[in-house]
């Protein structure tokens, strides 16, 4: 990707963070993002901007990766919009329709924007589900690994 010693514009730094953490929680368990949410309070404090909504999205697909653009077929969605106290406002959009998975992605990404909780909801919701994820990609590139066939050509002489 980029250099190490590259900086990093002030405002891009916290767009990367709140990437990686939305990223963490798409692939993430609902009982995991509750079970976190639960050890920061009991009733964390929001209030919905719309009602969780369920829909279709549109999949568009590459031949090659480059080639022209296709409809692929349709996926559905939930997304879900909360705005915590003290004026941070949470999206999530999340493959399926889990509305509950929605809603507490949207609080999760409310509660990053701020940085007086930002460290809390690392420690006790993104951190264990990132702990899980990735013991189960090196479980998973164990598995991979096993199964690994390393194919080379003899060489018979000059013919």
């Amino acid at each position: 990707m980029g250099n190490e010693n590259e900086s990093v514009p002030p405002g891009h730094a916290a767009v990367i963070g709140r990437r990686a953490a939305m990223a963490t929680l798409a692939d993430a368990r609902v009982s995991e993002i509750a079970c976190g949410l639960a050890a920061l309070g009991n009733d964390i404090a929001h209030m919905e901007l719309r009602p969780v909504e369920t829909g279709l999205v549109m999949l568009q697909g590459r031949m090659g990766g480059d080639g022209a653009a296709f409809n692929l077929g349709e996926a559905t969605v939930t997304r879900a919009a909360v705005r915590i106290p003290s004026g941070e406002v949470g999206f999530s959009y999340v493959l399926g329709r889990d509305r509950h998975k929605a809603r507490l992605a949207a609080l999760c990404d409310a509660l990053w924007q701020n940085p007086s909780s930002r460290e809390p909801l690392e420690r006790h919701v993104l951190a264990p589900i990132k702990a899980r994820q990735e013991s189960e990609r090196a479980r998973w590139r164990a598995l991979t690994a096993a199964t690994r066939v390393d194919f080379f050509t003899l060489v018979r002489g000059e013919d």
